[in-house]
C-alpha cells in the first residue's frame, strides 16, 4: 500500500479513509451566466446587480455562450466526455441571499460528464484521480451578519455569477492526495484560463467529502461499485485553500473514526471549518437530492452542441501541465521533480522558458529558478509575478557564469543586490561596475597560491596525509581573491603545489 494510503490506527484496529471533493470554480468571464450584470470582484454592495439577479418579476435567463464554451474548454482539459446535450434544472431551496428561491443549476444531465487527471504527490508518486462530471450553476448571493447586533444584509453581486462545478470520484484516500488534487485542479483551470483559481476572493473553493470504513472496505466498493462499504459521509462546506482541505480531512477521519469506536454513528451531515481551532462542527444535515425538488428549468432550452465547435475548442488549448512537464524533461533534461515544480505553474514555467531562451543551459536555469528565485520570493511573501529579478536579467546572469566571466558565488552575490534593490539593470553593467570580473590569469593566481602555502607550513604537511583538507587551501585563495579567482584554476594549481592527486 501506497504510504500516501497507509492506514489510520484506531483502538478497534484499522481504518481507512475515503476523500472526494466537489470544487466550485468561479468561470473566468466579463458578465454573469443569465445576464449581462458585471462579474467583477471588488465591487460595491449590489452594484453588480441586473433585474435578473435580483429576480424581479416577468425577468427572464439567457444563457452567456462564454460561459458555455469555458465549461466545454475546462472539460477537455480535464480529459472528461462532452455532453453534445445538457439541460439545467431549478434547484429549490431558500436563503435570504437567492432572490429567486431556486438556483439554477445542472443535475442529471450535465455539461460535462467523466474524466479523469493526474496527480503528483510527494516523493514523487502518481495517482490518477477519476472525475465524475462537470456542470454549470448560478451562485448565491452573500448574507452579512457583522454589520448591526440585530439586523442581517444581503449583498447580490455574486448572485448569478457563473461557477462551474467540478465533481470528483471517491479516488482520494489521504490528506495528502486531497490537498495534491486540489492543487493540480487550481494548476490545470489555470493554464487553461477558465477560472483565476484566486481562493481569498472566493473563486474557487472545495466542499470536502469524507467517510471512513474498515481496512479491506475500499477494495470491495471498487469490486462492487457498492457505496455501502465506504461509510456515511460528511460534507465540509467553502474550504478555501488547500491547506485548509488538508486539515479538514485529518481532523474529520479522526473524528469520525472516534465516534464509530465509541459506538456512535456518523451522521449524514454538512459541517463548516473553523480555522481558528482546525476543527469542523454541524451545520445543518445532509440533503438528499430529492430534498431540493429539482426539475427542468422551463425558461431555458436544453444546450445543444455542435460537435466541430467542440473540436475548435479543443485546437485552441494550450499546452497543460501534464504535457509541460514532460517536454521540460525531454528538452532540458530536467528530473520529473523539477519538471512539475516549474510546469504547475503558468507564469513560473513561463519564466524558466525565457531564462533558458537567454542562457542556452536548462539545467542551470531550473536549479536557480527553483532554488534562489522562488526561495528569495518564498521569504519576501511575492509571486513571480512580482520577482524583483526579470527573466531576462536571471538568463544573462546565468550566462556569465558559463562563459567564466564571473564565479558561482559572485553570480549569488550579485543576484541578492538585485533582489535587495541595491542594484538594477544588466548583470553584466552591474560586474564592471562592481569590478566583479572573475580573475583568470594563472600568474596571478599562483602568486596568491605561493603566499598562502608560504605561510602555512603545518597545513602543507595535513594535506600531505589527508588529501581532502586541501578544500581549506581553497578556501583561503578565494578569500584572498574577494571570490574573484576562478574556482577551476585554483584547485588545478594547487593540486600541482601540493603533490595532492
Amino acid at each position: 500500500m501506497s504510504e500516501t494510503r497507509k492506514l489510520l490506527r484506531g483502538s478497534t484496529g484499522d481504518w481507512e479513509v475515503v476523500i472526494g471533493l466537489e470544487v466550485h470554480a468561479q468561470v473566468t468571464s466579463k458578465s454573469k451566466l443569465f445576464s449581462g450584470a458585471s462579474a467583477e470582484y471588488g465591487a460595491g454592495p449590489n452594484e453588480n446587480v441586473s433585474l435578473v439577479d435580483a429576480a424581479m418579476p416577468g425577468m427572464l435567463p439567457v444563457i452567456n455562450e462564454y460561459c458555455v464554451e469555458q465549461a466545454v474548454r475546462t472539460g477537455l482539459g480535464l480529459n472528461a466526455r462532452i455532453n453534445l446535450w445538457s439541460r439545467f434544472d431549478r434547484k429549490n431551496y431558500f436563503y435570504p441571499d437567492l432572490p429567486q428561491g431556486y438556483q439554477i443549476s445542472q443535475y442529471k444531465d450535465p455539461i460535462v460528464g467523466e474524466g479523469e487527471i493526474e496527480v503528483e504527490l510527494d516523493g514523487g508518486e502518481t495517482i490518477m484521480v477519476g472525475i465524475e462530471r462537470l456542470h454549470l450553476e448560478q451562485d448565491a448571493g452573500k448574507s452579512i451578519h457583522d454589520l448591526a447586533p440585530k439586523e442581517s444584509y444581503v449583498d447580490l453581486n455574486r448572485s448569478g455569477v457563473a461557477l462551474m462545478e467540478i465533481v470528483s470520484k471517491p479516488d482520494m484516500r489521504s490528506a495528502e492526495e486531497g490537498a495534491a488534487y486540489f492543487t493540480k485542479l487550481r494548476s490545470i483551470v489555470r493554464y487553461l484560463g477558465t477560472c483565476d483559481g484566486n481562493m481569498e476572493e472566493g473563486s474557487m473553493r472545495a466542499d470536502v467529502n469524507v467517510s471512513v470504513c474498515r481496512a479491506g472496505n475500499y477494495d470491495k466498493f471498487r469490486e462492487t461499485g457498492d457505496f455501502k462499504y465506504l461509510g456515511t459521509r460528511t460534507e465540509t462546506k467553502n474550504v478555501n485553500s488547500i491547506r485548509y482541505v488538508r486539515q479538514v480531512i485529518d481532523y474529520e477521519a479522526r473524528r469520525q473514526i472516534e465516534v464509530l469506536e465509541a459506538g456512535g454513528e456518523i451522521d449524514q451531515e454538512t459541517r463548516l471549518f473553523d480555522v481558528k481551532t482546525g476543527e469542523t462542527r454541524t451545520m445543518r444535515s445532509k440533503e438528499d437530492a430529492h430534498d431540493y425538488r429539482y426539475f427542468p428549468d422551463p425558461d431555458l432550452l436544453p444546450l445543444e452542441i455542435d460537435p466541430a465547435w467542440v473540436e475548435e475548442i479543443r485546437a485552441s488549448l494550450p499546452e497543460l501541465p501534464d504535457a509541460k512537464k514532460h517536454r521540460f524533461m525531454d528538452d532540458y533534461g530536467l528530473s520529473a521533480y523539477d519538471a512539475s515544480v516549474l510546469a504547475a505553474d503558468k507564469a513560473s514555467a513561463a519564466y524558466f522558458e525565457e531564462v533558458v531562451a537567454k542562457c542556452d543551459d536548462g539545467k542551470l536555469a531550473s536549479n536557480w529558478v527553483t532554488g534562489d528565485l522562488f526561495g528569495a520570493l518564498n521569504k519576501a511573501g511575492k509571486t513571480i509575478e512580482e520577482t524583483p529579478v526579470s527573466a531576462a536579467q536571471l538568463g544573462e546572469l546565468i550566462s556569465l557564469i558559463k562563459d567564466k566571466t564571473i564565479s558561482g558565488k559572485i553570480a549569488k552575490d550579485v543576484f541578492a543586490l538585485i533582489v535587495e534593490g541595491e542594484e538594477s539593470g544588466a548583470p553584466g553593467d552591474i560586474v564592471e561596475r562592481r569590478g566583479l570580473k572573475q580573475v583568470t590569469d594563472t600568474g596571478a593566481i599562483e602568486k596568491v597560491v605561493d603566499e598562502i602555502i608560504a605561510a602555512n607550513p603545518k597545513q602543507v604537511e595535513q594535506v600531505k596525509e589527508k588529501p581532502k583538507t586541501m578544500g581549506w587551501f581553497v578556501g583561503q585563495v578565494m578569500k584572498a581573491s574577494g571570490g574573484k579567482a576562478n574556482p577551476q584554476a585554483v584547485n588545478e594549481i594547487l593540486k600541482k603545489k601540493l603533490g595532492v592527486e
